[in-house]
């Protein structure tokens, strides 16, 4: 398990051995801060070029800003990739988990599928020669007629198409607990379950208010000779806080990535 809730650790962001993340897992529980909130941390700087936006696709650009004042060329994989991005707009009625493509001076481009509205740019990355990956938010103002929706009520089953996907455990504030997602097909089990960026799922969890994100990888990995390709994912994850949450999970079956999301409330960890 790779508990990357905390992404000023960077043995939360660790390798997919079991050992390892059971690793980052204990490690990751004793202060656990969420990432996204700040533009600008530990001397890096998240910079759009365009900070407004038209609707419907639309490329977008930015730079990572390094504390030399100059664009960050050199990055470590993180899961198979230099830089995960995630866009949602603020009202979690839209989501995106994208990889965007860095040229030779650090300047990254990916086309986004955007609706009118403020949406929240994260970067997930790992600068080359730092110890610690990290998390960088930004917002982007999308124009058009602005139709704000509602949370989806709570609910422990998600249907996308022909696929079922159910929740199981609860999220606990500031304490470490056990959410599964199984997933099923026409009423039957899925036990082919594709690796996506070196793994069965990927959970991206969003606190409701300001978006604080919280990005986390399952139990085992694929290869291990222990992790079944389904129909269960389970993820170890501790909330910064109670309250409400969205979870954004991604899986690949059939070669074709599809994120099944859930809006979950955390609770305050039981007290001995």
């Amino acid at each position: 398990m790779t508990n990357e809730l905390d992404h000023t650790n960077h043995e939360s962001h660790g390798g997919h051995s079991p050992q390892g993340h059971r690793a980052g897992h204990d490690a990751g529980h004793r202060n656990t801060q969420p990432g996204g909130v700040l533009v600008s941390e530990h001397g890096y700087t998240l910079e759009l070029d365009a900070p407004i936006l038209g609707s419907g696709l639309q490329t977008v650009s930015f730079r990572i800003i390094g504390p030399d004042g100059q664009p960050v060329t050199e990055y470590q994989n993180v899961h198979d990739k230099e830089l995960h991005l995630i866009a949602v707009r603020r009202d979690m009625a839209h989501f995106q988990h994208v990889h965007p493509v860095r040229d030779a001076s650090g300047t990254w481009i990916i086309d986004l599928n955007l609706s009118p509205g403020v949406w929240r740019i994260f970067a997930d990355f790992h600068p080359a020669g730092r110890g610690q990956p990290m998390t960088l938010g930004i917002d982007a103002s999308v124009g058009g007629t602005y139709e704000p929706q509602q949370l989806p009520a709570a609910d422990r089953t998600v249907q996308l198409g022909t696929y079922t996907v159910t929740l199981e455990g609860e999220l606990m504030a500031n304490e470490a607990s056990e959410l599964t997602f199984t997933v099923n097909r026409n009423d039957e089990p899925v036990t082919d379950l594709q690796p996506y960026l070196g793994a069965f799922g990927h959970l991206v969890a969003l606190r409701i208010g300001d978006l604080a994100y919280l990005h986390v990888h399952p139990e085992g990995a694929p290869g291990d000779g222990q992790t079944a390709p389904g129909p269960k994912v389970s993820f170890f994850t501790i909330a910064p806080s109670g309250g409400t949450y969205r979870l954004h999970l991604d899986f690949q079956h059939e070669d074709t990535v599809r994120t099944a999301q859930f809006t979950v409330h955390a609770t305050a960890a039981a007290t001995s």
